[in-house]
């Protein structure tokens, strides 16, 4: 662990927007992806979308394209992390129960499906250092909402490099529509939001102003990793983000596959905080 007076206040994210069309097979984007990964070495944080391997919008096969916790996705990705020495937010996996399940104090709730779709964050050993459900799933009692269970439980990972030191608070997509879960984030100490997703193009705008939103009510980073390409029949938009603690748009991406690169600057973030005391003189 690097200790407060060493680490220095700048936290290097790459974030990497993925664009696939449903001709590439699972095992053949998870060796591309892995080795994408593996290239981004001068990371501290690596974050990638909302179920890239399996793919959102391919609800007839989620069943058997779910894995576990050590299952091939993940195990790819651990072996990338080590390479680029960096902390991996693999995005999301779809999660089957079992012993992965167990191992991380979930228990299959009554009527439920023993699936989730699972955000994990590895460390730069590879180890697994954070697992969180989503959620609110997504589809009005259609799609997602009927093939997965929702997550329960609030889930924020210390990132502690050798650069610096953050709290990140973990959300899905949809999970960007609820402020309340952003708030609770920002109660138990979180200063970088990551929100992975696979955000449809019809709904761009909401995608944006939604990211700022979180980012200045709470005085914290938010980090947007969004799909690209058709998959399912969905056109995914792409149009991944970072935002400042101030509300400022630090990079975006287009449409299709793109990495960006942005060094977060922790030190001004507290600064601001400081100057600008908005949380504090919360009442509810």
């Amino acid at each position: 662990m690097t200790s407060e007076a060493d680490a220095l206040p700048v936290l290097r994210v790459r974030v990497l927007q993925l664009a696939y069309d449903d001709d590439e097979t699972v095992a053949e984007r998870v060796r591309r992806v892995a080795d994408l990964v593996a290239r981004q070495r001068d990371a501290d944080l690596i974050v990638l979308p909302e179920l890239w391997a399996p793919g959102y919008f391919t609800f007839p096969r989620w069943a058997e394209r779910a894995e576990t916790l050590d299952g091939p996705t993940v195990t790819a990705m651990a072996e990338a992390a080590r390479s680029a020495n960096a902390v991996v937010h693999l995005g999301s996996i779809l999660e089957r129960a079992d012993a992965g399940a167990a191992a991380t104090g979930a228990a299959v709730p009554a009527g439920g499906r023993g699936l989730w779709n699972t955000s994990v964050v590895l460390g730069a050993d590879g180890s697994r250092i954070a697992a969180y459900r989503k959620i609110h799933p997504f589809g009005f009692g259609e799609g997602e909402p009927t093939l997965i269970d929702a997550g329960t439980d609030l889930v924020a990972v210390a990132v502690d490099r050798a650069e610096a030191s953050a709290v990140v608070g973990l959300a899905t997509c949809y999970d960007l529509r609820f402020p309340e879960l952003f708030r609770q984030l920002t109660a138990v100490g979180a200063t970088v939001f990551t929100v992975p997703a696979a955000w449809p193009a019809a709904r761009r705008e909401h995608w944006q102003v939604l990211g700022r939103a979180r980012a200045i009510e709470n005085q914290a980073f938010v980090v947007q990793c969004n799909t690209g390409g058709t998959h399912g029949g969905v056109t995914l938009d792409g149009h991944s983000q970072i935002i400042s603690p101030q509300g400022v748009v630090l990079a975006q991406a287009g449409a299709g596959e793109q990495v960006l690169a942005v060094d977060l600057d922790l030190h001004g973030l507290d600064e601001y905080r400081r100057a600008f005391p908005v949380l504090a003189d919360r009442r509810l």
